[in-house]
């Protein structure tokens, strides 16, 4: 069966962005970029590039991981104010929102409804992982369903910020085993945890 993975950048204090929401990669961001991370990227994980990305470093990599990126409202309107209607249109593009009535791109598929029910169809049909790429009320609404996080750790703290999953999200404590783990001489970690089996 597919997994639902959260694949997303965080600090070492459990921060996805800063306060303000906005992309911490983007021109103004303050995530750190070093070589060895965006070539771990390109080689491990070239489906999660967004186009303009792929384009600019020459990559046309399939991937092997990914096949479906998930994300909500506020992550999406981030590559919209970049001019990206579709920042994955190598991949199934699904967008969760109550508030946005006509898609802005023919290849992106917007759902009003329980991202469970559909995260539990989308595991049922045969193909590769599913990507859950944030943001983080869309992670605790989905916390469930997650059967994996590839958390791409970085050297950095940020005191505040939106965490990794809502502060909304239920408290369901889960127990993961670490499966995968590359750390970069930049500081830069890649660290895959598997949900262990319930006792």
């Amino acid at each position: 069966m597919r997994k639902l993975v959260y694949c997303i950048a965080a600090t070492l204090d459990g921060f996805i962005a800063g306060p303000d929401g906005a992309d911490p990669t983007g021109p103004d961001g303050f995530w750190p970029i070093s070589e060895d991370y965006l070539q771990h990227l390109i080689t491990e994980l070239p489906e999660i590039l967004p186009v303009h990305a792929r384009s600019a470093l020459g990559v046309t990599a399939e991937g092997t991981r990914f096949d479906t990126v998930l994300e909500g409202r506020r992550t999406y309107e981030i590559g919209l104010a970049a001019g990206l209607t579709d920042a994955y249109p190598h991949l199934r593009h699904i967008v969760f929102s109550r508030t946005l009535r006509q898609s802005p791109d023919p290849a992106v598929e917007l759902v009003a409804t329980d991202p469970v029910a559909t995260v539990r169809e989308l595991k049922s049909r045969p193909g590769k992982d599913i990507w859950l790429m944030g943001g983080s009320e869309l992670a605790g609404a989905l916390y469930p369903e997650i059967d994996q996080l590839l958390i791409k750790l970085g050297p950095l703290t940020l005191g505040n910020g939106i965490p990794l999953f809502s502060r909304d999200t239920t408290f369901d404590p889960r127990t993961w085993e670490l499966t995968e783990h590359t750390v970069l001489k930049s500081g830069a970690a890649f660290l895959t945890y598997t949900r262990a089996a319930e006792a």
